[in-house]
């Protein structure tokens, strides 16, 4: 087994590298089509450049398999901005108005953002897990 193996065989990168099929999956959904309406268009642009910060960067934790502490920041920073991007998403999504069945593939588009929140969690949750399980080894040594 070579050294860069081990970066495959961790499923917190699976997790990390699902962030971004999801919100480039957000890209195709009716409320990106909404916020791209924006007249003022600071709204389109923050929630663009939030989106890509949180793939940018669940993409570069990754590569940060060997130093684990400092991957759970890098996953908490890239978490904040999913959680920008939600909260866009929904203040886009209630300010379309007209709620009911119409809305439904609205509704179904505000769930790839909060996709994308939960694979970083679940990736945060195994990073942690790791160096928990790496500093029970050290105590027994």
């Amino acid at each position: 087994m070579k050294k860069n193996d081990i970066v495959i065989q961790r499923i917190q990168t699976l997790f990390l590298f699902l962030v971004l099929p999801v919100n480039i999956g957000f890209v195709f959904t009716p409320m990106f089509s909404h916020a791209m309406q924006d007249p003022s268009g600071w709204l389109s642009n923050g929630l663009i450049a939030a989106l890509l910060f949180s793939m940018v960067l669940s993409l570069y934790t990754i590569f940060l398999f060997r130093n684990r502490p400092n991957q759970m920041r890098w996953v908490k920073r890239s978490m904040l901005f999913q959680v920008i991007a939600i909260g866009m998403v929904i203040g886009i999504f209630f300010t379309v108005g007209r709620l009911g069945p119409g809305l439904l593939n609205e509704a179904l588009s505000v769930a790839l953002p909060a996709a994308g929140l939960i694979l970083q969690y679940l990736a945060l949750h195994f990073i942690d897990k790791d160096e928990k399980l790496v500093q029970s080894m050290d105590r027994i040594r």
